[in-house]
């Protein structure tokens, strides 16, 4: 019976959006009939629909395709493009006028002072009394220096020094933006010369340890001396190194963001005092001192 009752209702507003109606437009004073329309409520809803459709449609062609759409916030002028491109030509054209100029007043000069005259206007006036065959090439002392920073600041390897000391990364380290891989106090700083290539970081317990910067997971194991150890390479040559954690919460192959939890802090591995997190940080195969980079 149930079921009876709910295809009975489902029936009646079928018909009910089937139902004819009449609507008429009259004289008020006569009550004569002008117009008449014979409507039902599924032709009311489809026509409506239609016409939104059409007025979606239309709209969005004539701010795609007219100047109008220079008007909404973030697109430009549509003729900008067309004004660069004469403003460019009238540059050339204006230079090139100067030009001729230029080499007019020259032949003039020349026909008053009875020198020969420059025909083509293409033809590049030498300076008079320059000896170029004499001129001498050398590097100065201020030059060299110049060069020899130059190709240090523009170089992607780490150099030594004279004192075969390693010397500071180049300058395009510090355009990355290093997130905090775990917030506590330094026990133990980067020492190149004890073979210490990070930084022990001593924090609370079961702290989540997290990826320094985007990158993919190339080490995710247990070493006898380190514990848990887990590395990421990034983009630029960097590597950072994550020891002695008490999970991995990460796997080799896996793609980190900066911030990601990738570690639970600990104290596994042989080499270590207590819980803390050794962290290092490698660029090009060296490693850096992750202090000047990264705020513990």
């Amino acid at each position: 019976m149930p079921e009876d009752f709910k295809k009975e209702r489902r029936k009646r507003r079928i018909e009910k959006l089937r139902n004819k109606y009449r609507l008429v437009i009259m004289n008020e004073e006569t009550y004569e009939e002008k117009i008449s329309f014979r409507l039902s409520r599924l032709n009311v809803f489809t026509v409506a629909g239609i016409t939104a459709i059409l007025l979606i449609v239309f709209t969005t062609f004539l701010i795609a395709f007219t100047p109008l759409r220079e008007y909404i916030p973030g697109y430009t002028d549509v003729t900008m493009q067309k004004r660069i491109i004469e403003l460019q030509h009238m540059a050339d054209s204006l230079q090139t006028d100067v030009q001729q100029k230029n080499v007019y007043l020259r032949n003039l000069k020349s026909v008053i002072e009875g020198k020969d005259i420059v025909e083509d206007t293409s033809q590049v006036v030498a300076v008079e009394g320059a000896n170029y065959e004499d001129i001498e090439y050398s590097r100065s002392p201020e030059d060299s220096l110049l060069r020899a920073e130059y190709e240090n600041e523009s170089s992607y390897d780490l150099f030594y020094n004279e004192n075969e000391e390693l010397a500071a990364p180049v300058s395009s380290l510090s355009n990355y933006l290093f997130f905090t891989p775990l917030k506590g106090i330094i026990t133990t700083k980067f020492n190149l010369a004890e073979q210490h290539f990070g930084v022990d970081v001593v924090a609370k317990r079961n702290e989540a340890v997290k990826a320094t910067l985007d990158g993919t997971v190339v080490f995710s194991d247990w070493t006898i001396e380190t514990g848990y150890v887990i590395s990421i390479q990034h983009k630029g040559n960097f590597i950072s190194v994550y020891k002695h954690n008490s999970v991995l919460l990460k796997k080799m192959g896996s793609v980190v963001q900066a911030g990601d939890p990738i570690a639970i802090v600990g104290e596994s591995g042989e080499l270590t005092t207590g819980p803390h997190l050794h962290f290092e940080l490698w660029y090009n195969g060296m490693p850096v001192d992750p202090t000047e980079y990264v705020v513990f």
